[in-house]
């Protein structure tokens, strides 16, 4: 039996979130539960147009920044208010595309029952991709009140019922990597120390978000291993951690419950069944509640076969079903790889909605 349902991670080529709900809506009918706006503009890179909400001096020095000083570096971190940190504009994004959405909705483009899909990127993700790990501690909790505002916004405006908020975890998966000792660049070494271990920690601060959005909402995750320049920065030995991440966020109270789908990487060359193995030790199954759904990155551009491949050898493993997508956002990827992507996409699935999934 075919996959049920396509999930599109989130940045998609397109010259304005119009132009990219009514491609998908298109390309995809009946197989989307949610639907993303691309990430156009200069979201297209990821993280990359926050870099400018940081002053100079936090920002670590190969992305612009100025040199911490030799001496009183104290008095640097005590001086950080939220006035140095600009709104992440997040919010502004969302509600501009929410109206594009609701429009293409109205005219019966993008069907009634199809959520909208905001992708987040989380405040530790942002924070060890740009800022210096020596004064990241002190400016984390003012980011993250900029990102609280974002998301009251968002839900101020935007009916709870529907939007599904996706975060993207990149960097704590290669923190983890790092702890393990598999990537050994110190960039990704985690700025902060918990007593419960790197994992508790970084679950903790998604938490802390997701707590901030109204308890009706709904939530998904995007685990992720980067894609710069269409590369992993380490590529995963198997779904042992991404497993253990995934577990250790869905069996928190505020999460667990109101979880839509969690999205894992399948690398291009994994048609081995090791590599799906762990999946059998993924928590899905919180008692009385429906179960999140399950998307493996398994479609990869020009490669149907090699993709059916993967969707059959993850099927003979995995105990539950899932949904395909892509390892990552299509924002970086040439547009008739795109065509391509979302061709097998919808040749190697079935309905979902058939199946009231």
């Amino acid at each position: 039996m075919k996959p049920a349902g396509v999930l599109m991670v989130g940045s998609v080529p397109g010259g304005s979130p119009q132009e990219v709900f009514t491609r998908l809506a298109t390309a995809l009918p009946g197989r989307l539960s949610a639907i993303p706006d691309g990430e156009t503009g200069e979201r297209w890179n990821y993280i990359g147009w926050q870099l400018q909400r940081f002053p100079t001096v936090a920002r670590r020095n190969e992305l612009g920044g100025t040199p911490l000083p030799e001496s009183g570096l104290g008095s640097v971190l005590s001086a950080f208010t939220l006035d140095d940190i600009k709104p992440t504009a997040y919010d502004e994004a969302a509600l501009s595309s929410y109206a594009e959405f609701k429009h293409l909705r109205q005219r019966g483009i993008i069907p009634s029952n199809v959520r909208f899909q905001i992708g987040l990127p989380s405040p530790y993700s942002v924070l060890a991709g740009h800022i210096k790990p020596e004064v990241a501690n002190a400016i984390e909790p003012l980011y993250e009140q900029r990102f609280a505002e974002t998301i009251d916004r968002i839900f101020a405006e935007i009916p709870t019922e529907e939007v599904v908020i996706q975060w993207d975890l990149c960097f704590e998966m290669t923190a983890l990597e790092f702890e393990l000792g598999r990537l050994p660049d110190k960039r990704h070494q985690s700025y902060f120390s918990s007593p419960g271990g790197v994992q508790q920690g970084l679950v903790d601060r998604v938490a802390r978000l997701c707590e901030r959005i109204p308890k009706d909402g709904k939530l998904a995750f995007h685990l992720c291993y980067g894609d710069l320049r269409h590369k992993h920065f380490v590529e995963p030995q198997d779904t042992s951690l991404l497993v253990d991440l995934a577990n250790a966020l869905l069996e928190r109270e505020t999460i667990g419950p109101r979880t839509e789908w969690v999205h894992l990487p399948v690398p291009k060359e994994r048609t081995d069944p090791g590599y799906f193995a762990p999946l059998v030790r993924l928590r899905l199954d919180a008692p009385g509640l429906k179960p999140p759904r399950l998307y493996l990155g398994v479609v990869h551009a020009n490669d149907e076969v090699g993709t059916k491949k993967r969707v059959e050898t993850a099927q003979a493993v995995v105990p539950f079903p899932f949904g395909v997508a892509t390892e990552c956002g299509l924002g970086r990827t040439p547009p008739g790889e795109v065509d391509s992507i979302l061709r097998i996409c919808k040749e190697i699935t079935q309905d979902p909605i058939r199946e009231n999934l």
